[in-house]
């Protein structure tokens, strides 16, 4: 079974690019038609996909927060990692690395809380 773990920024300050790696173990994140994602969940809010990284390299983004992140990914480490730029207190949430089938998260990371202020 394929278990992901979030890497632990804690507090973040307004401005600052948020860095988040998800370490992979159990299965490679080259795998044929193995895509992998980010999630967030703001504090009384609902799920929010940010985007994901295919088996291939290629990546996807949600519309609303495209032109701040960026998705990529370390084969010989078997981790992925999420950067999103120039946060707020706005971009305060849970964050969750998951591996889909098709559209579908199937396997996630624990979560982490990423907290943006001063």
């Amino acid at each position: 079974q394929v278990q992901l773990q979030e890497s632990d920024p804690g507090l973040v300050k307004p401005s600052q690019t948020l860095s988040l790696t998800c370490t992979v173990s159990g299965g490679s994140i080259t795998t044929n038609y193995y895509y992998w994602s980010w999630i967030r969940q703001p504090p009384g809010k609902g799920l929010e996909w940010i985007g994901f990284i295919t088996y291939s390299g290629s990546t996807y983004y949600s519309p609303s927060l495209k032109s701040r992140t960026s998705i990529s990914r370390d084969t010989s480490k078997n981790q992925f990692t999420l950067q999103l730029s120039s946060v707020t207190p706005e971009d305060t949430a849970v964050y969750y690395c998951a591996r889909d089938e098709g559209t579908t998260p199937v396997d996630w990371g624990q979560g982490t809380q990423v907290t943006v202020s001063s």
